[in-house]
């Protein structure tokens, strides 16, 4: 289902009434997690979004976020849980296990045959006709992929494992894994019983003997691909796992440090890097809230996610707490109940050793499908377009109506004409005398009887006011686009929902080059707050991204200053939240 990229509808935060419907319909789908595991799973304060897409194949899918990862998805009413959520509960759905090289046609859209299981020395496990499974691949009990069963366990086992045994719906490495923080799955043992019997030589599966040729060729669907397949399934387990081959599971064994200490570090690492290239004297006293969302979320390296409550502080104000014992930096509560850093010292030893990662190709993609390259702004260059009324002006030029100009082009015309005519003022060489042309293509009707001369700089401005504005467009690596009319500036206004609350409506993007679908999620990193894609109205084929509150200085920093688009193509900045006045 998510095997390519899907279409974003909208972004928001979860409703608490929602919220507790989600905790509850969790509860009834699963019933083997606990009270405490539902709490966990959907947590009561924690950030949670509702994200509504469309598959490419047009099925209508809600997707619940937690964390910046994806944890369920909700389609046609029904819930499944996603690899990042079975990843914490292996054991939530019932299991069935395949072979490494089975992964990679999963995820390319193919759903799992028969030939392709591997059979544990307890049987398969007991499933009907749609119930919800798991697979797994050989060696690692984390499940790479959730599914439907398409016939019992019974029926399994009477049609000799052959034909379509699940429906696949979401796997690891799919679109839907993309959107969360790319991470690997866990390498989780597999239980005794389910361990291979690696006393069986090269078999893959001690299995019933009539099954044994059966189990050597693994026909995906719509793809015969039997003799490589084949080669992989004689492999004995053991060298199975010990080559995942293309798809399969990357784990790093020697990786001994827990997750908590992973994510402290990566806490402390962001800290540090925002505070060495990001934060400057002049913005402080700065709100902690804002450290986090606006500079230690932007530090985090390409493909991971920094979630405080995954650390042993899990607090910011007791994480700040412990960089201010260590005189890194200075909190105090300037106002009831908000906290701000007040003053830094950059001179301390664990700012001035911090060693700047090198920045990733990725770190300012715009763009789904263009991941590899950083977003440079087009290059735009104003043009002018020869309308019919001032044909005569440009013809002894080699120009005719229509014709597309650049400025110094348009004055090295009039230049031209000016002296090629003697309309240059014998008396005074900075005036023209205007012949009759000229009087038609650049003076008002009521000027035409009065006006016999003008200055070289009047006359060219005039002349650029009676053409009509053109430019032309050139982003990295394509051809300049000329468009008629005047450039469309990117439009940032503020507009005001129900109960009193402000939004930030921005328009015009794709002019730009930029998706309003990423850079929505971008925004949505940016600000802590909850984004929106509608279509722009009153503009066809346009899309607009709304940011629940007044985020223009956060708008304004991104493209500015990262995206680096020049400001006489953005209106509305001035529109950003005035600094309040100390008392």
């Amino acid at each position: 289902m998510f095997a390519k990229a899907f279409r974003v509808k909208s972004n928001t935060a979860i409703k608490g009434s929602d919220r507790r419907k989600l905790r509850a319909d969790v509860a009834a789908v699963f019933p083997t997690l606990g009270t405490d595991q539902v709490s966990e799973l959907v947590p009561g304060k924690e950030e949670l979004n509702i994200v509504k897409l469309y598959a490419h194949r047009g099925d209508a899918v809600t997707v619940y976020v937690s964390g910046g990862n994806p944890i369920l998805f909700e389609l046609e009413k029904n819930l499944y849980p996603t690899v990042y959520t079975l990843w914490s509960y292996p054991d939530l759905l019932p299991t069935f296990t395949t072979w490494p090289l089975v992964l990679e046609k999963l995820v390319g859209g193919a759903d799992l045959m028969l030939p392709g299981l591997v059979v544990p020395p307890a049987g398969l496990p007991q499933v009907q006709k749609g119930d919800l499974c798991a697979v797994a691949l050989v060696g690692n009990r984390a499940p790479v992929a959730v599914g439907v069963a398409v016939m019992s366990t019974a029926e399994m086992l009477t049609s000799g494992l052959k034909g379509r045994g699940f429906s696949v719906l979401h796997t690891y490495q799919d679109h839907l894994w993309r959107s969360g923080n790319k991470s690997s799955p866990p390498s989780i043992a597999p239980l005794a019983l389910d361990a291979p019997d690696l006393s069986e030589g090269k078999g893959c599966v001690k299995a019933d003997t009539a099954l044994e040729g059966d189990m050597r060729q693994l026909t995906l669907e719509e793809e015969e691909e039997e003799e490589e397949v084949q080669r992989r399934c004689e492999k004995s387990p053991s060298e199975a796992m010990e080559d995942p081959g293309p798809g399969g599971l990357h784990v790093d064994p020697t990786d001994s440090k827990t997750l908590q200490e992973q994510m402290d570090e990566l806490l402390q690492r962001c800290f540090l890097h925002a505070l060495k290239c990001c934060v400057r004297k002049a913005d402080l006293p700065l709100l902690t809230s804002t450290l986090l969302g606006s500079h230690m979320f932007s530090c985090c390296p390409e493909g991971r996610q920094l979630d405080i409550k995954k650390s042993s502080y899990k607090k910011l104000s007791k994480f700040l707490q412990h960089m201010q014992q260590e005189q890194i930096i200075q909190v105090q509560e300037l106002s009831k109940g908000v906290e701000s850093i007040v003053a830094v010292d950059w001179k301390h030893p664990r700012i001035t050793s911090f060693v700047i990662p090198e920045p990733s190709l990725t770190s300012q993609t715009i763009q789904e499908g263009s991941r590899g390259q950083p977003y440079h702004p087009p290059d735009i260059k104003p043009l002018y377009c020869v309308p019919a009324s001032m044909t005569l002006l440009f013809q002894e030029s080699g120009h005719k109506k229509g014709s597309v100009l650049e400025g110094s082009e348009v004055r090295t015309v009039v230049i031209n004409y000016a002296k090629k005519n003697d309309l240059v003022d014998a008396d005074n060489k900075n005036l023209v005398n205007l012949d009759p042309i000229l009087c038609d293509c650049i003076l008002e009707k009521d000027e035409q009887h009065t006006v016999r001369k003008l200055p070289w700089d009047s006359l060219l401005s005039r002349c650029l006011e009676r053409l009509q504005p053109a430019y032309q467009v050139t982003f990295p690596g394509q051809e300049p686009t000329v468009k008629k009319g005047r450039v469309c500036p990117i439009e940032i206004t503020l507009a005001q929902r129900a109960s009193n609350k402000k939004v930030t409506v921005v328009r015009n993007l794709e002019a730009y080059g930029l998706d309003p679908c990423s850079m929505a999620a971008t925004l949505q990193l940016r600000c802590q707050a909850s984004t929106t894609v509608t279509a722009a109205p009153g503009l066809k084929d346009s899309l607009q991204v709304q940011i629940q509150g007044n985020q223009i200085h956060h708008l304004g920093r991104l493209l500015l200053e990262e995206y680096r688009l020049p400001r006489k193509y953005i209106q509305g900045l001035e529109k950003a939240p005035k600094p309040g006045k100390k008392k």
